[in-house]
């Protein structure tokens, strides 16, 4: 048959960088099993390409000196058509291919072509998003759906953001931009499924490193985060040069620096907490504004016992337990917190 694949293969190659050889092997598969079902032959099968874009379907015979009995074999007269130094009990390679199988060749190579250039795509774009997991990316809304935001990126490829990973109460328009970041990127069917995250901690940590030069150059360093989307969150930060003040750094002057990501989190608070190795330290900078003024630290429990003046005592837990919750999960130790006038009369108790 004549079809000309050699110019569609390095086109694909250039353009796609998909390999030649692996496309042929594909190609050459669908072929087998294409003339399999249409001429049911169980003989070995291959396919030759020629130079001009010729396709052959190949199979071996075994030249026979008499009656054929098989559908793999050939006559000794008509194998030494093909070659004069056969002889009888030779295998020898012979064309078979139907006149009419042209159509079905043609058809056949469209589909493998096609189905192998969105497989190629596919795996570009999962390879590609794939290692930008926590990267900050932004994109244009295209519409929503179910309250999910589908969004467009930059390369035109389409991504959502779901209700969970979104920040309540914050709106949008459909083609407004959005920042978020890359939280995963799922294999299905059509394709690599792009999940972006505004609610995600790392988020908040990819803004104070794109608004503060000092954490983008490593002068200082963001140690944890413990958020509560679109209400408050606690940021931990410290740096190992005295004359930087990791806080200051963070809030900038008159608070220019911080008010940006603030904006961007629709009105979230932010308390920047100093970091200290020394953990009765770490935790009393995490419960501000409340200053504790007792602390006792039970290693084996992880468990932090603060004792809070009576007027600070709606300070240090905060609305809802909010404050003393984002602390425990900042520090990482579960934090018990009593008043001080109860503290005192349990001592005077014997308690």
């Amino acid at each position: 048959m004549k079809f000309n694949l050699q110019a569609s293969l390095k086109e694909l190659q250039k353009q796609r960088g998909i390999s030649a050889e692996e496309l042929f092997l594909t190609l050459e598969s669908a072929l087998v099993s294409a003339y399999r079902k249409n001429y049911e032959y169980d003989g070995e099968l291959m396919i030759e390409l020629a130079d001009d874009g010729s396709i052959a379907v190949m199979t071996y015979k075994t030249v026979i000196d008499g009656k054929i009995l098989a559908a793999d074999e050939i006559t000794l007269e008509e194998a030494k058509e093909i070659s004069d130094e056969v002889e009888a009990g030779d295998q020898i390679k012979v064309d078979i291919t139907p006149a009419q199988f042209g159509r079905v060749a043609a058809q056949t190579a469209k589909q493998v072509i096609v189905q192998k250039m969105h497989e190629v795509d596919r795996k570009q774009v999962y390879d590609r998003y794939s290692t930008r997991i926590h990267q900050l990316i932004v994109g244009k809304i295209q519409r929503f759906d179910k309250g999910i935001i589908l969004v467009e990126l930059e390369d035109g490829l389409d991504a959502i953001i779901p209700v969970k990973d979104q920040i309540p109460g914050q709106r949008f328009r459909q083609g407004e931009h959005i920042k978020a970041v890359i939280t995963e990127v799922k294999k299905n069917a059509k394709g690599p499924q792009i999940v972006l995250s505004r609610a995600h901690s790392v988020f908040l940590e990819r803004l104070f490193e794109q608004e503060i030069p000092e954490i983008s150059d490593k002068l200082v360093e963001v140690k944890n985060i413990a958020r509560e989307p679109g209400i408050r969150s606690k940021i931990a930060v410290h740096s190992a040069e005295d004359h930087i003040d990791a806080v200051g750094s963070c809030v900038g002057l008159r608070g220019s620096r911080i008010q940006v990501v603030v904006n961007e989190l629709h009105g979230e608070k932010i308390d920047i907490v100093k970091w200290n190795e020394d953990i009765k330290v770490y935790i009393a900078n995490a419960l501000s504004p409340a200053k504790p003024n007792i602390m006792e630290y039970q290693e084996e429990e992880h468990r932090m016992f603060v004792v809070c003046p009576d007027s600070q005592l709606s300070l240090a837990i905060g609305r809802e337990g909010q404050n003393v919750r984002l602390a425990a999960r900042l520090t990482k130790i579960k934090i018990d917190i009593v008043k001080e006038s109860d503290y005192v009369r349990s001592l005077q108790s014997g308690e």
